[in-house]
């Protein structure tokens, strides 16, 4: 395996098609300005390396991070990359992570607009994420210990696991297939509209019209916060601890919540019950 130490690398292109390589405390950047350092590269271990230029993993398989930084100047970094660790790294730059698949990232600092699109296979345990957009259209998810603060977050994913998370976020789920979530904080506005079989599990939901036109909605032994205008025209299963502000038109199923300030139904001919009571915790 090669070994390069204590470089600094600014040239077009300066790492092309390596193999098997181990790269510690290198530095690209410089006058030379060159993009795609490490393009089409395998099997790859770096430690401690620092990325001030432009899109320096791209086709790139098998590759570990560690103690890394990207910086802003950083823009799209990892784009069609497959096999990839990042762990107790700094990504800064926009469009950080694109349609790459079995991507790992744990303990990392995320600032990135438009971060993890058309990723499959995408893990993510204790990070922390500042985006805009992030994970549009993403499949396979599996999220835990995540701290979000974005806009306009998993438009389109399908099957996302997301566990023990703070989700921030102006709106997040809209069509969204067969994603699950437990035990997290669900902060924002318009909650998971359109989406299809999102299931809420022990979590806290906080903000205005939350879940409305979805399909196969389930909470489970969740609380609401803050919640007006709930559940318009969904298919909802729901058992809510306490108080909901507002419930309006729900289309079918079941809810159950403490309280509920008010509740208006346009089509009383709808199949929806709604049903006040004290709701007790699932053993």
């Amino acid at each position: 395996m090669q070994l390069f130490i204590n470089e600094t690398h600014d040239e077009e292109r300066a790492f092309y098609g390596l193999r098997q390589a181990q790269l510690q405390n290198c530095r690209f950047a410089g006058p030379a300005d060159g993009e795609s350092a490490l393009k089409e590269t395998a099997d790859l271990e770096l430690d401690g390396c620092e990325f001030n230029l432009r899109y320096p993993l791209w086709h790139s398989s098998r590759a570990e991070l560690t103690n890394c930084r990207l910086t802003e100047s950083c823009r799209a970094a990892l784009w069609y990359d497959q096999d990839v660790s990042i762990v107790n790294s700094w990504l800064n730059g926009i469009k950080a992570l694109r349609e790459a698949n079995n991507i790992r990232l744990l303990n990392c600092q995320i600032n990135s607009s438009e971060f993890g699109w058309f990723c499959h296979n995408l893990e993510l345990k204790d990070c922390q994420l500042q985006s805009e957009y992030p994970f549009l259209q993403s499949s396979s998810l599996k999220i835990t210990g995540l701290r979000l603060t974005a806009k306009y977050s998993f438009q389109y994913v399908q099957e996302a696991v997301i566990r023990n998370s703070v989700l921030n976020t102006k709106d997040a789920f809209w069509h969204s297939r067969n994603v699950t979530v437990y035990d997290s904080v669900l902060k924002g506005e318009y909650l998971g509209w359109y989406s299809e079989n999102l299931h809420l599990v022990r979590c806290k939901i906080i903000g205005t019209q939350p879940l409305c036109y979805a399909k196969g909605l389930r909470l489970e032994d969740c609380t609401m916060q803050n919640c007006d205008l709930a559940f318009e025209n969904s298919e909802v299963t729901a058992s809510v601890f306490g108080h909901i502000d507002s419930v309006k038109n729900p289309q079918s199923g079941c809810i159950v919540a403490g309280s509920i300030g008010e509740i208006i139904q346009d089509w009383p001919e709808r199949a929806c019950r709604i049903i006040t009571e004290p709701v007790a915790f699932s053993a």
